[in-house]
């Protein structure tokens, strides 16, 4: 096949794509710093190294699963799952068993990050704040999911822009020098630490595939595998930078949110906090709180269109009852996990999820998945095949995770 005839992918489309994943990735779960401090900050030197690590694997696992879900002109995740499965079409349940768990959690975390953070700032109680959170997210589900979801992109953004701001003033204004603080760490541990590092970046690339979903949805617009390479290879570099930049800022503060009680629980506001920049704790603490809240309105709502079709709830003819009922059994069961704790929500409910997504999304997609995307373009070519529906109908048969739980 003549190269030269492969069309270019624009690199406005190439990056829309991967801005998608960045912002799905650097939304609220990541803007807390918990997720940071649980699985890179311990490292030492090597945690930068880990977080690098995470993200090739998360976005070299996105594109085989865009280019296969594309080349075969798929239209639901399911049926990725069973081509790359296959012979063994059944074991896509481990993918279903995989999302819902991690979904579940991500709500959970939405509400206790959301109360953390109110408990933070007023003084509420923790468990009064998960009741109060809760309502909210009801409320807002039932009532007023559309405009949450108009207005998550916006909340995102000014998360994102106030979070990337206090991990670049932080990094410069802390005592504690990075590069002191890795060479201290190299000298006492070498390269003992890598093993946890590299299980760690499996770890937390496993659980970031619960957006595979929404990204291959939104890849659609991709014609051919150069298409895909492109768009996450752009998001590989947007997410190690933000990640790593949270990183090399909570090492610094390390020794200051530590010694506060409470502290590890949303790091970055603690460290935000002792940098005495009032305005900026203000902006960040009000983002974060609504982008928490939107979370997990945004997904629940994909819970509740997925589930208020089934045979179970046919006898009841109102709309709003059926979301209201499926609505609240979510906000129950997830507020349940909130009294957890935001740590151990994200190290031990999302640490199992991980490994569960290592073993059904990640090795998976880049063993098997490499060598049947590879056998099927030698086969078809290199263009990928149009779709029998449009990406409206792909959109509709695809349910959207949380967008900015990770």
């Amino acid at each position: 096949m003549n190269e030269k005839r492969i069309a270019k992918t624009p690199f406005a489309l190439a990056f829309s794509v991967g801005a998608v994943l960045f912002s799905a990735h650097a939304g609220g779960g990541f803007a807390t710093g918990n997720q940071a401090n649980t699985y890179y900050v311990g490292l030492g030197w090597a945690g930068p190294v880990s977080a690098v690590i995470a993200m090739l694997l998360l976005t070299l696992t996105m594109r085989q699963a865009m280019v296969m879900y594309n080349s075969r002109g798929l239209t639901s995740y399911k049926q990725l799952f069973q081509a790359l499965y296959h012979p063994f079409d059944k074991i896509e349940w481990l993918f279903e068993v995989f999302f819902y768990i991690m979904v579940l959690m991500a709500v959970a975390a939405a509400i206790s990050g959301a109360a953390s953070a109110l408990k933070g700032y007023f003084g509420v109680n923790y468990y009064l704040a998960i009741v109060l959170v809760g309502i909210v997210v009801l409320t807002l589900t039932i009532f007023g999911a559309g405009i949450v979801r108009a207005a998550s992109a916006y909340m995102g953004i000014a998360i994102l822009v106030t979070a990337i701001t206090i991990y670049t003033v932080g990094i410069f204004k802390s005592d504690s020098s990075i590069t002191a603080i890795f060479s201290a760490d190299f000298a006492e541990k070498g390269f003992a630490g890598m093993p946890k590092a590299i299980l760690n970046a499996f770890t937390y690339a496993g659980f970031q595939c619960v957006t595979l979903p929404t990204m291959i949805a939104c890849g659609t617009p991709l014609e051919n595998r150069r298409g895909c390479g492109k768009a996450m290879w752009i998001s590989f570099v947007m997410n190690a930078v933000a990640l790593v930049l949270s990183i090399f800022m909570l090492q610094t503060w390390q020794g200051v949110y530590t010694s506060v009680e409470g502290g590890t629980t949303i790091p970055t506001l603690t460290s935000c906090n002792a940098m005495g920049i009032g305005w900026l704790t203000t902006v960040y603490g009000v983002c974060l709180l609504l982008c928490l809240i939107s979370t997990g309105v945004t997904t629940i709502f994909g819970f509740v269109a997925r589930f208020e079709k089934l045979p179970m709830f046919r006898g009841i003819s109102s709309a709003p009852v059926r979301s209201a009922i499926v609505s609240a059994f979510i906000i129950v069961v997830s507020m349940t996990i909130s009294l957890a704790g935001l740590t151990n929500i994200i190290k031990y409910g999302y640490g199992y999820c991980g490994y569960l997504g290592i073993a059904v999304v990640v090795i998976p997609f880049l063993t098997v998945g490499v060598w049947k995307n590879r056998a099927y373009i030698r086969q078809h070519g290199e263009t990928f095949a149009a779709r029998p529906e449009s990406d409206e109908a792909v959109a509709a048969v695809v349910p959207r995770p949380a967008a900015q739980c990770d």
